[in-house]
């Protein structure tokens, strides 16, 4: 095939990016577009870049320096870009190169104006837009001067930003090309970008239009704040018209300047509204062919629209499949599971099988539909109130959307004894139980039982036999997290916190006494998790040869190695015990496919080191006993105040009743989680083992490509012994570009991320408002901690991360405070928080990014904010 240096912009479309770039091919697409006006033009292909840079070897020496040099040396990285720039546009292009060009330009005619435009290849990373990363010249006049800006483009391959950008992306700079898109210019009066999704709240029934006059690089550049028109169902719903002083306009000769305009136009609006309005319609067009929200730039020459770029919106989280045209709203589970990561496919497929309510899948992340119980008074009125005392946030963006005239639609009640369609466990489990320490005892015997005997028989499946146990294994998992008796429990110690916050404020005025009531309270099986990792510490620290050994540890093997240092099988058989107990958690843990500790036990090793460093021996007892008596002594303090107060005997009775159940209940709280991923890392193991077969069958190339399918794909793959390797592809790809987006608490049908705000007035100018979760005061140093294995704390530091589930357990024995984005009064975080008497904010939108790390920071746990001190 010979290779070809110019195409014409008619005969290109989407496909065909690895000739003409990203730009070039969607430019393509809109061409073919009925009614799409796109300015005329051709693209100057990658093979025309390919062959011209094989003229020059100087570039492959400079390319290998490059790859040499340390990402974060700028100032090499900056000199020696701009050496490779130097070196392009030096290059004369070999003539049947510049002959095609010159050709493709002839229709033209002469003295013709034209846009100069890079198009780099699409690096094959759906998170990296590689917006404005190269550049584009405007009117640029007469051949000689287009040949002469090719080259420039060419060379913007290699600006400082687009050479650090594919480095952080982990791009080799040989495998991108450029190509130039050469497109006859056009002198608007006015031009700007349209959104087809609102870009701010996501919500995909409203259009966004920026426009001002002149070209639009005065908006691209900042130079002029635009016109904003947001139109909804083809009606102008709300308008911004900006003073716009300047603009770009292109010159006689070639080039660009900007220009002041007139006093009495600068207030005009740059469209009328039946502008705006045609201009979405022709927006909607264009998302309806390439099948998704389009940030668009549009030019408006005498009167009608022509459009010059269309690419997707990358940042919209994308909406709920539902097959209907209602209107919905879900609830983030991830954020009541204390886990906003996406989930690989397996996984979400697993936590929907084996999950109490059904859950819809969108980014890698699971919803559970309310719209039902929001649409009838009472089943909303529960709905609102449970969800608040969870999480505020949740709560006030559910008003926000119920506010919203006719979105959610009046339903009558629905009858009593109803079905539930909420995640949360408030099933009708408050008939009264009596505070009967038994009660917990007998539960967590059931539950051992429970997965004792999944152990046992899941051993000799295989297969396709294997699916179908497993099939019934999610059945009697979903009987034992619904036992009636375990709900009961678990809504007792919530309620008992509920009535010894709320009526010890009333009498005696005092924020959130429960927290400390509940200090070291028994049968926690999540904060004994953590202290268990302190004894584990005491066992290492007397073996100064293991600390050594293993400060530098890598592989996985390393347990092995300790039986042949000194101690060493000691401190082997301390972590075994360890991860015999709690090997089955890790961080993320409701996705199955996550490492398990014991999978990959390098995860605890920081862990331990810096409990060596930071705890003296006998710590974890320490911890549990002073917890315990601060209880103790509170309880006597709040009792003797009470009694002190009209009717005072029967509010100290009542009291001491409240704290005895709280205490009694409160710890189970955490085991039905622990008993979820028990019963998930069983599964996990006899599902790898069917992997591994499929490898050794060469149908996988790995085992863990299954966890790209879902349970049902994976069984039948197991059935056919066939995989479709393509689709396992497209899903590695999914999954990476679900890793750039944020999960809203609240999502609507129309693809609107409702957020939620905190309606408070009783904080400090400047302070991050969050939840008050853990009662107390600290200050100290901000540790910024976005993943467990990066963890390097002092004593006194205070951790700040998005979200911590019980895996981050280890770490609280070491802090002294808790912020996070994520959390409620009930979620992980929040219980241990307490549970070890750490004062701790939850909900504190963008935490990790307004707090720095090693910044002095001050908890208010007791009211629920975060000041930044340094």
């Amino acid at each position: 095939m010979t290779e070809q240096y110019v195409w014409d912009l008619q005969d290109i479309d989407e496909t065909q990016v690895a000739v003409v770039g990203g730009k070039g091919a969607h430019l393509g697409g809109l061409s073919g577009i009925e009614g799409i006006r796109v300015p005329g033009g051709f693209c100057v292909t990658t093979d025309a870049f390919r062959r011209t840079m094989a003229e020059a070897p100087s570039v492959h020496r400079q390319l290998d320096q490059l790859a040499r040099i340390n990402p974060d040396d700028r100032e090499a990285i900056r000199t020696l870009s701009a050496e490779i720039r130097r070196t392009i546009e030096g290059i004369a292009l070999p003539g049947d190169i510049a002959a095609a060009i010159t050709d493709a330009l002839a229709p033209f005619g002469e003295q013709v104006a034209y846009a100069v435009r890079s198009s780099a290849t699409a690096e094959d990373l759906p998170t990296a837009s590689f917006a404005g990363q190269q550049d584009t010249y405007l009117n640029v006049v007469g051949p000689t001067a287009v040949l002469r800006h090719v080259s420039r483009c060419w060379a913007s391959l290699f600006t400082e930003r687009a050479v650090t950008y594919r480095r952080q992306n982990g791009i080799d700079h040989r495998t991108v090309h450029m190509a130039v898109v050469v497109q006859q210019m056009v002198f608007p009066q006015a031009s700007g970008i349209l959104f087809t999704a609102d870009p701010v709240t996501g919500n995909r029934q409203v259009a966004t239009v920026d426009a001002g006059f002149g070209l639009g690089e005065a908006l691209v550049s900042g130079l002029v704040n635009p016109d904003v028109f947001k139109v909804r169902h083809g009606e102008v719903v709300a308008r911004t018209i900006a003073a716009k002083q300047r603009a770009v306009q292109a010159l006689p000769a070639g080039g660009t300047q900007e220009v002041a305009i007139d006093a009495q136009r600068q207030e005009q609006p740059a469209l009328t509204d039946a502008q705006v309005v045609r201009l979405v319609e022709l927006g909607r067009r264009i998302e309806a062919h390439f099948g998704r929200p389009q940030d668009i730039e549009w030019c408006l020459v005498d009167e009608d629209f022509q459009i010059v770029q269309s690419r997707p919106i990358t940042t919209l989280f994308p909406i709920p499949e539902t097959g209907d045209q209602e209107n919905h709203v879900y609830v983030s589970v991830g954020h009541q599971q204390m886990m906003t990561d996406p989930m690989k496919p397996l996984g979400l497929s697993l936590w929907q099988l084996t999950a109490m309510a059904p859950m819809h899948e969108a980014g890698g992340r699971l919803f559970v539909d309310v719209t039902r119980r929001l649409a009838s008074p009472a089943s909303r009125a529960g709905l609102l109130e449970l969800i608040g005392r969870g999480d505020p946030l949740v709560r006030d963006a559910l008003e926000t959307v119920l506010d919203r005239e006719d979105f959610v639609p009046s339903l009558p009640d629905a009858p009593p004894g109803g079905p539930q369609s909420g995640g949360s466990p408030a099933g009708g489990a408050s008939a009264p139980i009596e505070t009967d320490p038994a009660l917990v005892t007998k539960l967590i015997e059931r539950s051992q039982a429970s997965i004792a005997a999944l152990e046992r028989d899941i051993r000799t499946k295989t297969g396709p036999a294997l699916f179908d146990f497993l099939l019934e294994a999610f059945e009697e998992h979903k009987r034992v997290l619904s036992d009636p008796l375990s709900l009961q429990v678990i809504m007792a110690g919530m309620e008992a916190t509920w009535w010894l916050n709320d009526k010890l404020q009333e009498w005696l005025g005092e924020k959130n006494a429960a927290d400390t009531l509940t200090l070291s309270a028994p049968d926690n099986v999540t904060s004994e998790m953590g202290l268990a990792l302190l004894d584990v510490a005491d066992v290492i620290r007397r073996h100064p040869e293991v600390v050594a050994f293993l400060q530098g540890v890598e592989g996985e093997g390393f347990l092995d190695e300790l039986a042949k240092l000194a101690g060493g099988t000691e401190a082997r058989d301390a972590i075994e015990a360890y991860l015999d107990r709690y090997g089955m958690r890790c961080v993320g843990e409701i996705d199955i496919t996550r490492p398990r500790w014991r999978e990959r036990p390098t995860t605890l090793v920081p862990l331990i080191l810096d409990n060596v460093r930071n705890f003296e021996p006998g710590a974890a007892e320490r911890r549990f006993e002073e917890g315990r008596q601060k209880a103790q002594k509170k309880e006597q303090d709040v009792l003797s105040r009470l009694r002190a107060l009209p009717d005072g005997d029967r509010k100290a009775d009542e009291t001491q009743r409240m704290i005895d159940r709280v205490r009694t209940f409160i710890g189970y709280r955490e085991y039905p989680k622990y008993g979820i991923v028990s019963r998930y890392f069983v599964y996990k193991q006899a599902l790898l083992r069917e992997a591994e077969r499929l490898v050794q069958a060469n149908v996988l190339a790995e085992k863990e490509d299954v966890f790209y399918l879902t349970f049902q794909e994976f069984r039948d793959v197991v059935r056919s012994h066939q995989v479709d390797d393509q689709l396992i592809q497209q899903r590695k790809d999914a999954f990476r570009s679900y890793q750039a987006l944020t999960p809203p608490r609240v999502l609507t049908s129309e693809g609107e991320a409702v957020t939620g705000a905190y309606r408070r007035d009783d904080v400090p100018a400047g302070a991050l408002i969050g939840l008050p979760v853990s009662a107390g005061t600290i200050e100290g140093r901000a540790r910024v901690i976005l993943d467990i294995a990066e963890a390097d704390l002092e004593a006194g530091d205070i951790l700040v991360t998005t979200f911590t589930d019980p895996s981050w357990s280890p770490l609280f024995v070491g802090i002294t405070g808790l912020v996070t984005e994520v959390g409620g009064l009930m979620t992980h975080g929040a219980v241990i928080a307490r549970e070890y008497g750490l004062p701790a904010v939850v909900g504190v939108a963008q935490a990790t990014r307004l707090i720095r790390d090693g910044q002095r920071i001050r908890v208010h746990g007791t009211d629920g904010y975060v000041e930044i001190l340094s």
